[in-house]
């Protein structure tokens, strides 16, 4: 099955003089709810219920964001890893600088190898907004 995408055109504002271009934007076609995925892991296991899948499931995200706010980087061998990204004001001097020119942070994920190999083979198919 191919990723779907949508065409928009787009200007760049700090240059409104230079044409506008043509970009690719991804375009879902669903979702797959916590829930449906407990469900999922469930259903390829014999040993484990849905409701099992869900509390690990649940936990799993209390341990991350918890080692996350700690500043650790946490690996979950081939799926990929989780860290904290953050963007800055400049300052003029290392002893300047202070936390709150820290002004946005994110969670960065690095895909593992078998993601990665996913990625690089994606089909592409254009379809209707």
């Amino acid at each position: 099955m191919a990723v779907k995408y949508v065409l928009s055109e787009k200007g760049n504002p700090q240059t409104p003089e230079v044409a506008k271009k043509w970009y690719a934007t991804a375009k879902s076609s669903g979702e797959l709810t916590f829930r449906n995925l407990s469900k999922e892991i469930a259903e390829g296991s014999t040993t484990v219920s849905d409701t099992d899948a869900l509390a690990v499931l649940n936990e799993l995200v209390k341990i991350l964001s918890r080692h996350l706010e700690n500043g650790e980087i946490v690996r979950f061998g081939d799926f990929g890893s989780f860290q904290i990204g953050i963007k800055s004001n400049g300052s003029e001097t290392e002893a300047k600088f202070h936390p709150s020119l820290i002004k946005t942070s994110k969670v960065v994920f690095r895909p593992g190898i078998d993601l990665r190999e996913m990625k690089n083979n994606l089909k592409f198919e254009k379809t209707q907004r």
